[in-house]
Formats: C-alpha cells, structure tokens, sequence
C-alpha cells in the first residue's frame, strides 16, 4: 500500500555525518548557522532560528510573547496535538475558534467573537500545510492588538500571494522539521520572526536565556557581568541534525513540485469520483500537499476504497476539542462537519500517480 508519509533522506551524507561526529564539534555550529542561512533564503526572512524539536518551538513562542498562566489564546482544534499541548504546560486558557467546513482553516468571523480583554495571541494553524485566511486574521490581530503565530507545523513550502509561510503577516511562524516533515531533520524545527526584537530574544531564550557575544570573559570563564535575564530552553539544533537539513534544502523545490503534480493528478481523478470533493483552498494561497485533502459525504467508506485500492487514506488527526486535557470541550459545528468528512491521501514526493 502507497504510505501517507514517508520519510525523505537524502543519498550520500553518510561520509559527512561520520566526520561530524569524531570531529569533536557536535553541538550547534557550522552546519547550523548554513542552515539557517539556507532556509533564511529560501523563506526570504533573515530572522530565523532553528531549534532542536516542535515542541520546544511552540514553548519558546509561548515564552518569547511573555504569555502567563490564565492567559486566553485562541487556537483552531482542527491540528495536530503537538501543536496545542503547550498550551496546558503554561497553563493558559485555550479558546477554540470554529473552521470554515470546506477548508478545515479558522473562521475569521468566529475568531473576532471570542476575542476578550484577557486575549493574548491567536494561534492560526495551517492544517496539513492548506494555509488559512493570512489577511482577515492578521487584521482582526491587529485591530484589537493581539499577537499572531503561524503554526506551520505541516505547511514549510506553502504559499500565499507568492509568498512562503515563514515571511507573511505573522509575529512569528513556527515549523516542525519531525521525521515525515519536509525539510526533515529526523527532529528539529525553525521560528521565523517579522519583529527584531522578538527575534534577538528567541536567540537567548533557546539557548538558556544566555546572550553568548557576553557569557565568557577573556580568559575563556564564565562571566559574572552576564546577566541572565529571560527563562530559556536548552534548544540548539545539533551538528548532525542541522547537515541533515543543510543536504535537504538542495532538493527542497524539486520535492515541493513533485508533491504538485501529483496534487494536479489527483485534481483530475477525485472530479470522477461521487459524493466526494477537494478541499477548498483559500483564495491566494498554495498549499506544499504534504498530503492531498478530500471532503467525503461517507468518509469511513471511502477510506476503505482507497485503502483497497492501495492508497493508505487516513484521517491525520481528530479534533482536539475531544481530549479533557485542554478543559474545552466545546461543540463547533464547522469542527464536526470538516473532521466527519476529511480524509489526506498520498501525494508526497514517493507517490506516480
């Protein structure tokens, strides 16, 4: 069976990974900054920043905004777990906003209602890389002088007007480089920022709150002019991870072109298919086609169809609302009407359709 998602790795990097390691250099370094740079130029944003794990982006963005227990911030409960459970570590208040049933992507409309004055930040997640309504949010955002954070756990690549998530109308975007991610790291991520300030204080922040141009005196020892001044994480991307994505980015805009043709193809065999639809796309937006997303009258039948002709159809996620975790169980009908009918099939860069 044709598999949803399939690791990309590419060929011949063994040799450099072996001089990584014995070559006492391990931690976050040369490969690292190149990195950063090429995904700096890929995205055209110079401020960004990799990190060792989603997770600890997501906690970074949430210290980076300062944002304290009891906090309100709006999410979308149509993603993928690992997006929202830092939420409930810093103890915030999570407000789910209800999605357009055609596109799975928040509702501007909904959005505005829920806004109150304990609202910090609206979190607008990209779901499997289909980019939401970038403009209306960003406007609501900055009417009522709220923070937003582009989660683009699934969406590296996706575009909007012609522009890359990681450099559209965000305070910061947020990228998961997880193993079935393209560009993998086998675990790692990137936080782009449109603000200088919030990006020199990422920089501490991920690195224990350290400003290294400062830590050390003259003698190589640690100094104790250097103040510590912000909590941090201990979240530098490693050597072997950040060449790992350093030899992937070289094959990057071949592998997002695949996943488009295929995308094309699959335009053409679902329009053949009844009872059954594309996921509408935002106007002026491109999504990667991490997968391909359909609209099923009868999703549990047409999974089984697909799977029996040999294409692994899967859900992705449920619904986040469902877990007791975030204490919000709120019923959304738009939630329930895209998450009965939504189905991902493969599209990656694997897959001749």
């Amino acid at each position: 069976m044709i598999p949803v998602f399939k690791p990309y790795m590419p060929e011949g990097i063994m040799p450099e990974i072996e001089k990584i390691l014995y070559s006492g250099n391990l931690a976050y370094g040369k490969y690292g900054k190149q990195f950063e740079q090429r995904l700096s130029d890929y995205i055209h944003n110079d401020k960004i920043i990799t990190v060792s794990s989603y997770n600890h982006a997501m906690l970074m963005a949430l210290s980076i905004l300062d944002l304290k227990p009891g906090d309100e911030i709006i999410a979308s409960p149509v993603s993928c777990l690992a997006s929202n459970q830092p939420f409930v570590v810093k103890n915030l208040n999570i407000i789910w906003a209800d999605v357009d049933p055609l596109t799975g992507s928040m509702c501007p409309d909904d959005v505005l209602k829920r806004i109150t004055s304990k609202t910090k930040a609206i979190f607008h997640n990209h779901f499997c890389g289909f980019l939401g309504n970038i403009a209306e949010i960003s406007n609501i955002a900055k009417q009522h002088g709220l923070y937003v954070v582009d989660d683009c756990i699934e969406a590296f690549g996706s575009e909007y007007n012609g522009l890359k998530t990681g450099n559209l109308l965000s305070d910061m975007s947020v990228f998961s480089f997880q193993t079935v991610r393209l560009p993998n790291t086998i675990d790692g991520a990137a936080i782009s920022f449109n603000n200088e300030e919030l990006f020199k204080k990422a920089q501490k922040i991920r690195d224990y709150g350290i400003d290294r141009s400062k830590f050390r005196n003259h003698l190589g020892e640690i100094s104790s002019s250097c103040d510590i001044e912000v909590e941090g994480y201990g979240a530098l991307m490693n050597e072997v991870n950040s060449y790992i994505g350093l030899m992937q980015m070289n094959e990057i805009a071949s592998l997002l072109n695949k996943q488009q043709q295929n995308a094309e193809r699959w335009n053409e065999k679902i329009a053949e298919v009844e009872d059954v639809s594309c996921v509408k796309l935002t106007p002026q937006t491109k999504p990667n086609y991490w997968v391909f997303g359909i609209l099923c009258e009868n999703k549990d039948d047409m999974l089984v169809k697909f799977r029996n002709e040999g294409w692994y159809a899967t859900g992705v996620h449920i619904n986040n609302n469902l877990y007791s975790v975030f204490k919000n169980n709120e019923e959304l009908k738009g939630v329930n009407e895209f998450m009965n009918k939504f189905l991902a099939l493969p599209c990656g860069w694997w897959v001749n359709i």
